[in-house]
């Protein structure tokens, strides 16, 4: 009987198809990806980043636009200023891509002098907004109470303040130049920042990492560069990206109005004024140049921001 019940069970067993004891490639997959060494947050984000095509072509145009305004001036024979009434508003040619004005000076070296203003004038006003707006931000959310109450009011007497009308002050105080366009940007532009700041700040603050930092007797300075700064960067990085294309089109504004650089340096708000006058003589080239490069750097910027945004989300993370 025991015989018949062993030769019933082989048999049985005979009858299952080989295929099922072998090892399914997609699950052999699935078990490497989980052994796979895990991806730092930075890391990841940068991996995340790279998949969204948009945003690294807006990263691309950005680091070229940075070459060409350091080397643009220099592989031009031309000077920024240097005039030749021989040469008035002619056409993109050999001689001048992008062609001349109606003082016979090189727009291909005025525009790679202008990328150089506008770039400088963006950056030094993120760098100033974050420095400003960390700084007071972390304050503000850390310390709560009282404290956090009457900066926030600063923040909201600030915040309504009309911006063209402090320019327009300070530009009557200080003269236009580049230093009173960056002051101007600055003095109520770091408001966005630190209330960025302040909302991460309010929400980590009470986790157990910054608590155990507090009972170890750490200090606020410390506690807020070592431990709530670090995790608030993502916030902060998508905000300065922000903040440049703001600042780059509040210049050429200025530029544009007169309040901005004067002559003879060049800035893209400038050679747009200088141009509006004759763009129906024909002359397109003048206007054409300076308002691409404003709105391909403002559309590369907006687009790195938004790439970078879904980036940095540790909700989206996998």
């Amino acid at each position: 009987m025991s015989a018949l019940k062993e030769k019933q069970r082989d048999d049985s067993h005979s009858s299952i198809p080989d295929e099922w004891f072998r090892p399914k490639e997609k699950n052999i997959d699935e078990a490497e990806s989980v052994v796979r060494p895990s991806l730092s947050y930075w890391e990841d984000a940068w991996r995340r980043l790279r998949q969204n095509k948009l945003a690294m072509a807006g990263f691309v145009f950005l680091i070229l636009l940075a070459v060409m305004a350091v080397i643009g001036p220099w592989i031009s024979p031309y000077t920024v200023s240097e005039a030749s009434l021989a040469d008035q508003n002619q056409p993109p040619s050999l001689n001048h891509w992008f062609g001349t004005d109606e003082l016979g000076r090189d727009v291909f070296t005025r525009t790679w002098y202008g990328a150089r203003i506008s770039l400088f004038v963006g950056l030094m006003a993120a760098l100033i907004d974050f420095f400003i707006g960390v700084v007071y931000g972390g304050i503000s959310g850390y310390k709560g109470g009282r404290t956090d109450n009457v900066l926030m009011r600063i923040i909201e007497i600030l915040y309504g303040l009309p911006y063209l009308l402090v320019v327009i002050l300070l530009l009557v105080v200080m003269g236009p130049s580049l230093l009173t366009i960056i002051i101007a940007l600055t003095v109520t532009g770091w408001v966005g920042m630190a209330r960025i700041v302040r909302g991460q700040v309010l929400q980590l603050k009470h986790n157990e990492f910054v608590m155990a930092s507090q009972s170890f007797g750490a200090k606020t300075k410390r506690i807020i560069r070592k431990n709530l700064l670090p995790n608030t960067m993502g916030p902060i990085i998508v905000q300065m990206t922000l903040t440049v294309p703001t600042a780059i089109f509040a210049e050429a504004f200025l530029s544009f109005l007169g309040l901005g650089i004067q002559s003879p340096y060049a800035s893209w708000g400038v050679m747009a004024n200088d141009a509006l006058g004759v763009i129906l003589s024909g002359d397109w080239w003048r206007l054409f140049f300076p308002a691409f490069f404003i709105s391909a750097t403002m559309f590369a910027f907006n687009v790195l921001g938004d790439g970078l945004q879904d980036a940095l989300d540790p909700r989206l993370r996998r």
